[in-house]
């Protein structure tokens, strides 16, 4: 394999500096040698970026299982680059933020399309409240929902704004249409080199990227056929209605299927029907009973309390919980996500 090679845009501008290869690779060693996480991140991206290996090393979230680290070809981050520039039309002297962990893909791609398509780039620290103090307008943004939350009162500072990390409810949905922001949501993971279909907020379906091919197994789960990001098939555990070969409505993971006396239920639909009852964050799961094999349960976070059982009344028979578990605080991955596994075990 052929040592890597990269020249950045000319246009490119990192915190309103143009630099130039040199110049970045010092800035770079400053970064190493800050007292801040955040900054060392992006010192060992830079240097790494630039070095002869054609491929990264990056670690995964660790949502549905232990984090780990896989092997991104360098080539295929430049070529999802492209494929967002395309998609949102944002070419040279597109000014963006990063609020993401650049420890992370999705921060570390902020930085590829920012030095691949020649954009403005700032970087603050990642936090709840990205846009805070800030008073500059940007072309894009990409956020978790929680920032998203914090952020609605200052979204008119952001063109496009990209959500991924976990799936947006119909509240924050809901908030966002009411603001007419421009707003996507992705679908995404490592493997993919971040997200390989798109869909505006308030709409059903996703859409894939230009060459992207998507399919279904014999589970309903999405297969991802994405060359140019990676060069195996991606058999996901997203159960998905397929629309057409470009489009797809996600369903939620096959692996929080509960099968309670025969009926799949889908906790991630059933949450959504609950986001606007419950003010702690909860999370609906299968546990083993030796009458229905799973029964469905809520987990609410923080201490007991009366709980109201009128908020299932939207659901539909099947969907309500036969208990109520109270737990102080959630198991957390270090992006922030609900460590759902972890938690149930302790129910087994």
């Amino acid at each position: 394999m052929e040592n890597f090679h990269f020249d950045i845009h000319p246009n490119f501008k990192l915190n309103n500096e143009r630099v130039n290869i040199k110049e970045l690779l010092f800035k770079a060693d400053n970064f190493i040698s800050s007292n801040i996480d955040y900054q060392k991140d992006i010192g060992f991206f830079i240097n790494n970026w630039f070095n002869k290996s054609p491929y990264l090393i990056v670690k995964t979230s660790g949502t549905t299982g232990k984090s780990k680290e896989i092997k991104i070809e360098k080539s295929a981050m430049i070529n999802s680059a492209v494929a967002t520039g395309d998609f949102f039309n944002l070419g040279k002297g597109s000014k963006a933020l990063c609020c993401l962990p650049v420890k992370y893909i999705a921060g570390k791609m902020m930085l590829v399309r920012a030095m691949v398509l020649g954009w403005e780039i700032d970087i603050v620290e990642p936090s709840s409240n990205p846009l805070k103090g800030i008073d500059k307008v940007f072309d894009f943004v990409a956020m978790v929902p929680l920032q998203v939350e914090n952020s609605l009162d200052k979204l008119d500072r952001v063109k496009t704004l990209l959500i991924g990390g976990a799936p947006l409810n119909k509240q924050l949905s809901a908030k966002l249409i009411e603001l007419r922001c421009n707003a996507y949501e992705s679908y995404s993971m490592t493997e993919t080199v971040t997200h390989v279909a798109l869909k505006k907020v308030g709409n059903k379906s996703f859409r894939v990227l230009s060459n992207v091919k998507i399919s279904i197994d014999n589970r309903n789960c999405l297969i991802i056929n994405a060359p140019q990001l990676n060069p195996e098939e991606l058999i996901t555990n997203d159960v998905v209605d397929l629309i057409s070969e470009f489009e797809f409505i996600w369903k939620g993971r096959i692996d929080n299927v509960v099968n309670s006396g025969g009926i799949k239920l889908f906790p991630e639909q059933i949450e959504e029907k609950l986001v606007n009852k419950i003010q702690n964050r909860f999370f609906v799961a299968g546990v083993p009973d030796e009458i229905f094999n799973e029964k469905l349960v809520l987990f609410i976070e923080g201490e007991e309390f009366k709980f109201d059982i009128s908020v299932f009344d939207e659901l539909d028979k099947f969907e309500k919980p036969k208990e109520i578990f109270f737990i102080n605080k959630f198991s957390e991955t270090e992006t922030g996500k609900i460590k759902r596994k972890e938690i149930i075990n302790q129910f087994k």
